[in-house]
This record gives structure tokens, sequence and C-alpha cells, in this order.
């Protein structure tokens, strides 16, 4: 008899995304002529096409791979260094930070180094995780088993749940008892959020303190405008030591079908086993990609490289520019209906709080019948994204625009 791992039972109905699509489904089915008007403003995917020195070369390098004298057969399970040493320069040393090109693992997206993260550590560990948050970090806890069962409000025993609310610029504080592991996203997704360089310090005083882990994800670290806020954990002193960072192509180079991201892990991090020692884990993070992956395919490799090059940090930069142009159209347009509006500042992300009386799920409802809007429920990332719900700016300019008409038509005050 083969088992189940029987932790998925108790993971609460369908991811929120899924969730999202079954439900846009059912009423598109049933209403042909309004799906017609529908737009998407839910999940964070985006629209414009790649750039063009990305594309030139990944055709590139597919065309090494044709020829006996340039083909490549397995990389080095990191990555290929070409990429890797591009990252470490450009991302972290001439930011005045001092990582070194081996720390560098080239994964196919920040998505899965969340999940992948937790291979190669312990079941011992409290997790504390922001509320609002992306799924993921909860999802994959409660699959490896690191928590209990869900209450009524759909938080799971045995996870420290930090409250981001509107009073606390939805930025928390440490918490005031012992989390061995941390999930901090900046800027955040779903909020749109940004720390400070004295919140993240104080972060990292607390995991120094307690001994704790900063697992920090900067998919959307590119969309910081405003000066003097932090691009990486590790400009804070002190963080190389406690702290791991996830980034991501998807969302600066156009990567969510292409698939491409990486993990900073550095050797100065070290953690505990049960009998007292304190091991690197650097080590362990390799043996696991050694053992479990061969990386990224070559090509989407020199994709991603080619987003270092001058002409791509500046493709890069105009689709950054052009997402954040919607951001700016979509947030003065919910203002002006009479919604509270926070993010879409320092993010693609426009988190609103619903009309009085409406839950989430209620305001999804209207959005997607009344105006054929798809949007994200805040409860979907959490007990205290009740009362709230997020709005892509990943999309085109007219669909932005059009929106942006229909909630100002829609008078919400």
């Amino acid at each position: 008899m083969a088992y189940l791992n029987e932790n998925y039972l108790k993971l609460q109905a369908g991811y929120l995304f899924p969730e999202i699509g079954r439900r846009v489904q059912e009423f598109c089915a049933a209403n042909p002529e309004a799906a017609k008007r529908l737009i998407r403003c839910g999940i964070g995917d985006v629209t414009e096409p790649l750039p063009p020195a990305a594309v030139s070369a990944m055709k590139k390098a597919v065309d090494e791979l044709s020829v006996r004298e340039t083909f490549r057969g397995y990389g080095h399970e990191q990555g290929g260094n070409f990429l890797r040493s591009k990252i470490a320069q450009l991302d972290y040393r001439d930011r005045g930070m001092e990582i070194a090109d081996d720390e560098i693992f080239v994964s196919d997206g920040s998505k899965s180094d969340c999940g992948f993260i937790l291979d190669v550590l312990g079941d011992r560990n409290r997790i504390a995780i922001t509320d609002p948050v992306y799924p993921v970090y909860v999802d994959t806890n409660v699959m490896a088993g690191h928590t209990g069962p869900a209450d009524e409000s759909g938080r799971y025993e045995g996870i420290i749940y930090l409250p981001c609310r509107a009073e606390n610029g939805f930025v928390p504080e440490p918490p005031n008892e012992q989390a061995d592991i941390v999930y901090l996203c900046f800027p955040n997704n779903p909020t749109g959020a940004v720390a400070t360089r004295a919140q993240l310090e104080k972060w990292v005083a607390y995991a120094q303190a307690h001994h704790a882990l900063l697992l920090y994800d900067a998919a959307y670290e590119g969309y910081i405008s405003e000066p003097g806020i932090p691009r990486s954990i590790f400009e804070i002193p002190g963080a190389t030591e406690c702290a791991v960072e996830f980034r991501s192509f998807s969302k600066t180079g156009g990567f969510t079908g292409v698939r491409c991201g990486f993990t900073v892990m550095t050797k100065q991090l070290l953690l505990q086993t049960s009998d007292g020692r304190e091991l690197p884990l650097h080590r362990l993070w390799h043996r696991r990609w050694s053992t479990k992956t061969n990386s990224v395919s070559y090509p989407v490799q020199r994709g991603a490289e080619a987003l270092y090059s001058p002409e791509g940090r500046q493709q890069v930069r105009g689709l950054i520019d052009y997402y954040m142009g919607n951001a700016r159209i979509l947030s003065a347009a919910a203002a002006r209906a009479g919604l509270g509006v926070y993010g879409g500042k320092n993010a693609p992300y426009i988190w609103v709080r619903t009309p009085a009386g409406l839950t989430s799920w209620q305001m999804f409802d209207r959005m997607l019948h009344d105006l054929n809007v798809v949007i994200t429920p805040g409860s979907g990332f959490g007990s205290e994204g009740e009362g709230y719900f997020r709005i892509s700016a990943f999309n085109s300019r007219a669909n932005a625009e059009e929106v942006a008409r229909r909630l100002e038509a829609a008078s919400f005050s």
C-alpha cells in the first residue's frame, strides 16, 4: 500500500489563482457577451513582449546548440558562470555588497525556490509569516508538515502571523516571541508596501538576537523608485549571516513564461543541528541542487544574461516604466472612485480597501459581474487581507485605461 502525504489534506480549498480561474470560467460560460469585455487584473502575469536583447540572445544560444562545435550538454548545477558572475557583480558588488559568484544559484524562478528551501530546513523551526502574504509561503510549509490544521479564519496552528495593516504601513514589527524562520517580501506582494532601511535593520537585529533565518523575497526590487529604500536585504550590515534572498527575472524581464530566477545563499550563513553544531547552509543547498536539478536551460540563461547588457538594462527599465505607468492610472482611478488606495508606487500592485459592507470575495463578484474586471480578493492572501482587494498593473495600456474608466463610472463612494 502506498500512502499519501496527508499534510496536503490540510490545505484550504484550492490555490488562490486556480480558484479565481475557476470562478471566472464559470462566469464566462454563463455570460458569453460579458466575457468579450472581460479584462484580467488579477494574477500578476506580464503582458508585454520579451526584451529584444533577451530574444536575440536566446535565438543565438539555440543556434549554438544546433552545431556540433558549439553544442552544450549539462551545465553547472548552480547555473552558468557567465550569468552568475553578471548577477553577483552588477546586482550586488557594484552596489557595495560582497556577494561571490558561487553564492548565486540560478533556478526556474523565485516561486520554486521559496518552496525548495524547505528541503534543507528542519521541521522543528517555528515559522513567522506576514499577513496578508503571498500564498506560496504558507502552503509550502503546510505541505512540508510544519503546521497544524487551519482554524475558521484560515490561519494554521504553529505559524506566527505578523499583521500588516494600514496602521503600520503594511510593514510589521518583529514579534515579541521566538521565530526561527521569518518570511519577508519587499516590495510586498500583495500590498505594494516597501520597507525602509530602519525597518529592515530591526529585522536583521531580531534575526541576530534570536539566531533566526530571514527568507527575503525581492522579486519586485526592480520596481523601487523611491530614494533610500533598500533593494536587497544584504544592504543591511549583518544580513549575510542571517538571510537568504530570492530574486526573479519574471516581472523585470518578462520571464513569467520563460522561467528564470536565482537565490543568493552566502557562505557565512550558519544554521544549527540538533546536537548544537553550526554548519553552513550553503553546503546543504548546493548538495540539494546537485542532487535534484541540472539548473536552467542554456538558451534561457543566455536570455537572462542579456538583460544585464546596456541594451537589456534599458529595455528592462522601459518595461518597468510601462507597468508603473499603468499603476499610476489605476491608482488614480480607484481613488477618484472613492476607494482607499495603497501601494502602486514602488510595486506593480495596487492594494485597495473594499467599500463599506463588502467582503473581499463580494467585491470580486461585483467587479466581475458589474465591471467585467477580474481582481484578486484580499482574503486570499490571509485573514488580514479581508476588506481589501489587489489590482495588478500587469496589462496593456489600453486595458489599464479602460479599467480606469469603468472604475470611475462605478463610483463606489
